[in-house]
């Protein structure tokens, strides 16, 4: 009872950002969406035959790889180039294989139900604000990496789209960060001097959040953009021939255009 005291306290103390978190949740939902219905008549404009953005085919395969990536959600470790409370792991990788061979909304759709599993099965120890920023920062990558090889599957442009996700999740990472992850768990653990005091027993320059996102926040997003990228590119052409969707129909242009 005193634990789900606690819990509301902190909820009630960061529903500025709990507010704007869940915003940016929806946001990156509607980014995919609509990316994938412009990339759809687009495709039907050429004459290529379309699926739809959630079929029972996707579906089930958005099923398999969101349990896969929670799995890997589990197998978390620090770096030592940050802070041992930034846990590194491979979930994101199960996501952006969806990413590529389905689009981004079911990629996105992955790491929706990678961090609900999370939520459900182990609880919050953030008042849901780490479990939602984790989500942005991971369906951001996955975005803007699938969205990039949906207009144009090739190697070049997957390999395009990667690297400019890896940029966007350093800097969206460093900025969630900053304003909404930093200031919750300063709340938890006595104030934000105890967790820039963590960022500086690595680099003696740290003492601020802006040096302490900079230095510590930016390259970890860094590093793990760059490692799941190299991965999904190791694996994803052994997997491709069973994950490419040839759907047996043609969705009519009616259900892509209304």
């Amino acid at each position: 009872m005193k634990q789900e005291q606690n819990l509301l306290q902190i909820i009630a103390g960061n529903s500025g950002r709990f507010i704007s978190l869940i915003l940016l949740m929806v946001i990156a939902f509607a980014v995919a969406y609509v990316a994938e219905k412009i990339a759809l008549r687009r495709d039907l404009k050429e004459g290529k035959k379309v699926e739809g953005i959630l079929t029972p085919r996707k579906m089930a395969i958005i099923g398999v790889f969101s349990a896969i990536s929670f799995v890997l959600m589990l197998i978390e470790f620090p770096l030592p180039i940050a802070p041992s409370f930034y846990k590194f792991d491979f979930s994101d990788i199960a996501a952006l294989i969806v990413g590529f061979a389905a689009g981004p909304f079911a990629g996105v759709m992955v790491e929706f139900i990678k961090v609900t599993l999370n939520v459900l099965i182990q609880g919050t120890t953030s008042a849901f604000v780490g479990e939602i920023a984790n989500f942005v920062i991971g369906a951001s990558f996955v975005m803007v990496a699938s969205i990039v090889y949906r207009f144009k599957k090739t190697r070049n442009t997957a390999l395009i789209g990667c690297l400019l996700a890896t940029l966007f999740i350093a800097f969206i990472g460093a900025f969630l960060n900053a304003y909404f992850m930093i200031p919750a768990y300063a709340l938890m653990f006595g104030g934000v001097e105890n967790i820039i005091r963590a960022g500086t027993e690595i680099y003696p320059f740290v003492d601020n959040v802006f040096t302490f996102c900079l230095v510590c926040v930016a390259p970890f997003n860094l590093v793990k953009g760059i490692v799941h990228s190299a991965v999904t590119f190791l694996i994803y052409k052994q997997l491709s021939p069973i994950l490419k969707f040839e759907p047996m129909q043609s969705v009519k242009k009616s259900a892509v255009t209304s």
